[in-house]
């Protein structure tokens, strides 16, 4: 709750009701001590939940009568000291009242790119310690001005302790530099906004860190961003001022607005239009847009906009939308400082939009998926990081460190779980000390020792090194997790399932207990446990990681399966395919996998969709696109089932993958194998049930695939099962760290149990 006006809320709520007490934040939460009538007491507590502020998250109440202390006023008290239970509030998109005071011509903060209140601003980006307090944040180098100490020890004003709290007069200000770090005198907005119009590429400093921005509409501007970034296909945000304006290029609903204008203004994945530049989102049939969550975008776009007088521009269409991409080289983390930034987007960014409020610690967008009526995360960041995720049990503090790809930590303490903001991909020297050193932030910042650490089970991830590292020198148990497990853990933690489940992992891959490369698992989970009962079948990868990359070396290896050895060096014209052929007829390094992402693979290269994988997914994104485009004019095909099982109930995909080998039409065989493989996945898990139904838990990046996700969910539940997947994190490898600690504190608690049992000491009621 804290950091959301909180406090000043009570405060005004009391005085309204005639109360007399105190309120104060405390290590804990916040403390309320009321006296008067027992019908003002139950109207407080019924007003307490009823007109929260919008920012306010109230996770428990607790009240019980005390001795009355003679109050005769109500009050803001001290913050109180203690061990810290409360996590960081997120940072919020500008609320609608700042809003309007940015461009009302007689408010005092007019066209200040700083403006926040209570209700909106920077909060975890800029908190250095807890209990949030102005002195314990970047804000702290700001002396509020008299004026705007006033607004901050008033009542009745929004202000009122408002911790990142300025204005033009005492707050942080805005500075602009050219293409080489040189300050200019120019106006910074006006300086960046004449960039952009002549198809340049601006940095701008925001909350969680830098963005890159050019002309959306601009089809040579966005070449030159990608040639700068080396970037060639990956796709790009566009950032539009409100939702008609955004309405020419991606298909918007109710659902899809409200979730662009929430308080954490993430990126929202929405159907694509005839209007949206080749060059945005080259093959795909979805656009990532998002709307201004700072000041300073809404002045860049007044700027674009000729600066239009009044409050009606805010609402009407506007032309201009710009792409807005995180600041950064290839694979490093987010920059958040000016000094960083000038130094490593030289011959990036044309010009820099700077600030000195420094950010703490760095956020990247959240990224949610529009196309599915839940809209399940994509990426947890900027707005929702670090909210906490309470468990279905207490357990032993634990610090988890996640996977190597889309790699989170996650600290627990009791039965809360705080899941950190994306860090990136551990193949990074800088990626890897972000990993370290948001660890040790977040131990600080939440008052958190580790009891025990948990990491992957893979032996040489940089993230399960740095664990064995952190245990040895704390002395404190280290725990290995098998990568499916954890998957299905963490969804299984979010929902607070605690019974039996039949899990399905599907992703890229995880080393398995049999040190095998797994990726399409059918598990059996009771708590701590799991029983592998099956898998998809294995394939080859021709040299190994390389295939990650290269998705015609799976779909080579189908063919050599389909003793169709032949058609490899005729369909894929790549310099390595005779040798590709070769390794597969020799079968040297060619390990076997189950990986469901390497299945999706080989079957847009079999289609001729996609062949190299520019980024992560690339080949199975284009594959999901082709099949969404299909089916927007098509039914879906209607096949025999073309997936045979064993006789352990495994299945069995040859003929599929012979029949799309074969297809004329990459579109009706990319919705075939959709269809087919969600027909498969829904029979496979059937066969597999007990008698007793168990619930259904779906994990892994591949459910990323929202025409996988839905459709499988919908046969699962039309079935008759309880199906749950993902929700307050992504179901990718972001996950993993949530499902590590989630195994870890049951594998301890287990433990102990077992000690205690055998020292007399345990009884189970």
């Amino acid at each position: 709750m804290q950091g959301v006006g909180f406090r000043p809320f009570v405060y005004n709520l009391a005085r309204r009701l005639e109360l007399a007490g105190t309120v104060a934040n405390s290590a804990y939460g916040v403390d309320i001590w009321l006296e008067g009538e027992a019908r003002q007491l139950m109207q407080f507590q019924r007003l307490l939940a009823l007109e929260a502020p919008p920012m306010a998250l109230i996770e428990q109440l607790k009240s019980e009568a005390v001795t009355p202390q003679g109050y005769t006023d109500f009050s803001i008290s001290q913050t109180q000291q203690g061990v810290l239970t409360v996590g960081a509030t997120p940072d919020a998109a500008v609320c609608r009242d700042c809003l309007h005071e940015l461009f009302d011509i007689t408010n005092r903060r007019y066209h200040y790119p700083f403006i926040n209140c209570t209700h909106c601003g920077p909060r975890y980006s800029i908190i250095r310690a807890l209990p949030y307090d102005r002195q314990s944040t970047t804000m702290a180098d700001f002396r509020l001005c008299d004026a705007c100490e006033a607004e901050y020890c008033s009542p009745n004003d929004r202000r009122f302790h408002a911790q990142p709290n300025a204005c033009a007069q005492c707050g942080p200000q805005l500075s602009f530099a050219d293409a080489s770090g040189q300050l200019q005198a120019d106006d910074p907005l006006s300086a960046a906004a004449r960039l952009i119009e002549q198809g340049l590429i601006v940095a701008v400093k925001g909350i969680g860190g830098f963005h890159l921005l050019c002309d959306a509409r601009n089809p040579a501007a966005i070449e030159r961003l990608r040639q700068r970034k080396s970037r060639p296909v990956k796709p790009f945000a566009v950032l539009g001022l409100n939702p008609p304006s955004l309405a020419a290029i991606v298909q918007l609903n109710e659902a899809r607005e409200q979730r662009l204008q929430a308080q954490d203004a993430p990126i929202v994945l929405c159907p694509a239009t005839s209007k949206l530049s080749a060059g945005i989102a080259p093959g795909l049939a979805w656009c990532g847009v998002m709307l201004p969550h700072t000041p300073i975008h809404y002045l860049l776009l007044h700027r674009l906009c000729a600066e239009p007088q009044g409050q009606a521009w805010l609402t009407q269409a506007q032309p201009p939308l710009l792409i807005m991409t995180s600041a950064n080289r290839r694979g490093n983390p987010l920059i958040t400082d000016n000094q960083q930034a000038m130094v490593e987007l030289q011959g990036i960014a044309d010009g820099f939009v700077l600030h000195n409020r420094n950010i703490h610690t760095r956020c990247d967008d959240s990224v949610v998926h529009g196309l599915s009526d839940d809209m399940p995360l994509i990426r947890r960041g900027r707005g929702l990081a670090p909210q906490v995720i309470r468990l279905p049990q207490s357990g032993p503090s634990t610090l988890a460190v996640g996977a190597f790809f889309k790699n989170t930590l996650c600290i627990t303490q009791g039965d809360r779980a705080y899941v950190s903001q994306y860090i990136g991909d551990l193949d990074n020297p800088d990626c890897c000390q972000a990993l370290a050193t948001l660890a040790q932030h977040l131990m600080q910042l939440l008052e958190i020792t580790p009891q025990q650490v948990v990491c992957d089970l893979h032996p040489d991830f940089y993230s399960s090194r740095f664990a064995r590292q952190y245990a040895q020198q704390q002395g404190i148990p280290l725990f290995t997790v098998q990568h499916h497990h954890a998957h299905l853990a963490a969804v299984m933690a979010e929902h607070r399932v605690c019974e039996p489940v039949l899990g399905l992992a599907l992703d890229g891959f995880g080393l398995g207990v049999d040190h095998q490369l797994w990726g399409g698992e059918l598990l059996r989970i009771d708590g701590h446990q799991y029983t592998r009962l099956g898998h998809l079948p294995e394939q080859h990868l021709p040299g190994g990681d390389r295939a990650a990359s290269e998705p015609w070396r799976s779909a080579a290896a189908v063919l050599y399966q389909l003793q169709r050895t032949e058609e490899i060096t005729q369909r894929f014209h790549q310099p390595a395919a005779v040798t590709v052929t070769q390794m597969l007829q020799r079968q040297f390094n060619c390990p076997l996998t189950s990986s469901a992402g390497r299945l999706f693979d080989a079957v847009a290269s079999l289609l001729g969709i996609c062949h190299d994988n520019s980024f992560e997914a690339d080949a199975a994104m284009q594959l999901e696109a082709r099949a969404y485009r299909y089916l927007q004019n098509h039914p879906w095909p209607e096949l025999p089932p073309l997936i045979d099982f064993t006789a352990a109930g495994e299945p069995l995909l040859l003929r599929l993958l012979a029949t799309l080998a074969d297809a004329q039409d990459a579109g009706w065989g990319a919705a075939l194998f959709h269809r087919q493989l969600i027909d498969g996945l829904t029979h496979w898990m059937i066969r597999h049930q007990p008698e007793t139904r168990l619930p259904v838990v779906l994990a892994g990046g591949c459910f990323l695939n929202q025409l996988l996700r839905q459709g499988l969910t919908e046969q699962l539940q039309q079935a008759g099962l309880t199906v749950y997947s993902a929700k307050l994190l992504p179901c990718n490898d972001a996950g993993i760290s949530l499902g590590q600690a989630q195994i870890a504190q049951l594998l301890a608690n287990s433990n102990n149990n077992e000690q205690r049992v055998a020292k007399g000491l345990f009884q189970c009621v």
